[in-house]
């Protein structure tokens, strides 16, 4: 067999993987691999205008699709800007594969230029990393990356190559599977705790299923809707399960925690058992903890153990596979709970206290999105950046199916949302993408503007324009007297959205009146480019509900009494 060299066998790799489209920025440790990805078609690569935005473009695809997103990058400060996105995807269990350049073997650990330890600093916040010295382990590195980015509990690898790993040759041989013996993932969980959980869900009388990302990931909506539909059990989705249970169901309560539906939380609270499912009970949801569910017996599903009883001590645990678990859970469940007037108690929470938002003549961020979800028929893929753009956007926007709303949970990264859009775009083509945006975050990443419009990726963009720093000037108010301590962000024109959109080559549109938000959304439908339509909603409006941060999730501004 002819030997071909490293960057020939990275590609060829990537093939194997099915690697579609990667996103990334070159650099001079990468040459060898740029030249030969010169003459090759597949995969396409998106040249983003900064590495974060890379990172988060292969993470976007990656929810949108459920494949591996693939970012690349050269060394030193090339590899470090992908850190965020990174953290990112890894805070979130998005399984993402980021190859860095490297400066030459001989000179790692000599400080020489553009060099950096990405191993080192991205260590906590990756699955795995591989630093690749030899040539011919290159083809086996990049199986096994790819096996431990997709399976188990998924999440980002690193691939850091030095460049002359990518010069030298070497007989090109893929393996078929990847055998990683310390790697062994529980995907089906213990019959015994299985029959346990059935039992708790046969004799309980106020039962919540509190749905986390994991079910998303694993593709268990079809057997989640199932089990709702045996029991009649009502379900509260986590801001990274949106779209895992249909919105428009009855028995769907909204988001719980922070920024949840007064009568979600009420229902956590006032529950008897609490069914956890691909969720890992994060401080935004559970407030205090030990005011959180204490009169509930709690079951946790979920494929990594480091994350059972780690916050929140449970009754019943079952490691492995949510889909799996709730395939053979199903079969287990002999006769439907009666929870007829715990239904008909949540029915009168949510009539008391639903989410609702002041409608008069003003222009307000809520009614902006649900305009929004009228227009696309809640049919369109949704990015957010961070803060109250995001809460908005979970709150306001019905989702009835999965991997339709991409955004940053975990690490909270203003930023995300444009970059995550266009790797959402390129991965689902027919779908309308709309990226839900802040004036404050939009700028983190507006660079990638150029990204769209040069590749024709048209993605949309609302940004909810209410010249403050919105989320942290909102704490400002409630916390801290109003003292707004650099959230203010001087003028609502600086820049002017309109023109800096339209200076990139895209569509800018400014809207300043209610009555015109639909022809707005309409128009940016319709229109065959990226479009950013800047809407100047009320400077002060507020997200709620709100739990304050160490208070009971029950204990709500704007939440029932």
């Amino acid at each position: 067999m002819s030997k071909i060299t490293g960057a020939e066998i990275l590609i060829e790799s990537l093939r194997r993987e099915k690697v579609k489209i990667m996103f990334g920025y070159p650099g001079g440790v990468l040459l060898p691999f740029f030249d030969k990805l010169y003459d090759t078609k597949e995969p396409r690569f998106i040249l983003t205008r900064h590495e974060q935005g890379a990172a988060h473009a292969a993470d976007g695809y990656a929810r949108a699709t459920g494949k591996v997103g693939v970012c690349i990058a050269t060394s030193g400060p090339g590899a470090t800007n992908l850190v965020t996105g990174i953290a990112t995807a890894y805070m979130d269990s998005i399984p993402m594969v980021a190859i860095t350049g490297q400066v030459m073997t001989t000179l790692i650990g000599n400080d020489a230029f553009q060099e950096a330890d990405i191993t080192g600093i991205t260590r906590p916040i990756t699955k795995h990393n591989f630093l690749v010295k030899d040539v011919k382990d290159l083809a086996n590195t990049v199986k096994e990356a790819f096996h431990i980015a997709r399976s188990g509990r998924p999440g980002p690898v690193v691939i850091d190559l030095p460049v002359d790993v990518q010069k030298n040759s070497y007989e090109f041989h893929y393996p078929k599977e990847a055998n990683i013996r310390s790697y062994c993932p529980t995907l089906t969980g213990h019959k015994g705790q299985i029959k346990r959980m059935a039992k708790a869900i046969e004799k309980a009388r106020k039962p919540i299923l509190y749905v986390g990302g994991g079910v998303i990931i694993s593709g268990a909506e079809k057997e989640l809707a199932e089990l709702v539909r045996k029991t009649g059990i009502p379900v509260t989705c986590t801001l990274m399960a949106i779209g895992a249970f249909p919105g428009t169901h009855k028995l769907n309560l909204g988001m719980p925690g922070m920024h949840g539906t007064a009568f979600a939380n009420h229902a956590i609270q006032d529950s008897d058992l609490l069914i956890a499912v691909g969720s890992r009970f994060d401080d935004r949801v559970t407030g205090k903890l030990d005011e959180f569910a204490k009169h509930a017996k709690i079951i946790h599903i979920d494929i990594d153990p480091s994350s059972v009883s780690k916050n929140v001590v449970v009754d019943i645990p079952c490691i492995g596979d949510a889909k799996e678990v709730l395939k053979e859970l199903l079969k287990d469940i002999k006769k439907k709970p009666d929870i007829k007037n715990w239904v008909a108690k949540i029915d009168e929470w949510r009539k008391k206290a639903p989410l609702r938002y002041k409608n008069d003549d003003k222009l307000r961020p809520q009614y902006v999105v649900e305009e929004l979800c009228k227009a696309t028929k809640g049919n369109a893929i949704i990015t957010t950046e961070v803060g109250q753009n995001q809460m908005w956007a979970a709150q306001y926007y019905t989702h009835d199916k999965p991997r339709t709303f991409l955004t940053s949970g975990g690490l909270g990264t203003m930023g995300y949302g444009l970059p995550a859009a266009i790797g959402a775009k390129l991965g689902k083509p027919d779908k309308i993408v709309f990226d839900i945006a802040g004036d404050g975050s939009i700028q983190m990443n507006i660079q990638e503007l150029a990204t769209a419009v040069q590749n024709k990726i048209h993605v949309k963009i609302a940004v909810l324009n209410n010249c403050y720093l919105g989320m942290v000037r909102q704490w400002q108010e409630l916390f801290f007297k109003k003292r707004y301590s650099h959230t203010f962000l001087d003028t609502c024109d600086s820049p002017n959205l309109v023109k800096l959109a339209e200076s990139y080559g895209a569509v800018g549109i400014r809207v300043t009146k209610k009555k015109d938000v639909r022809k707005a959304i309409e128009r940016a439908i319709k229109t065959n480019n990226t479009v950013l339509i800047d809407f100047k909603v009320e400077e002060e409006e507020n997200v709620m509900p709100m739990v304050p941060a160490g208070q009971a999730i029950n204990r709500m501004i704007g939440g029932m009494a």
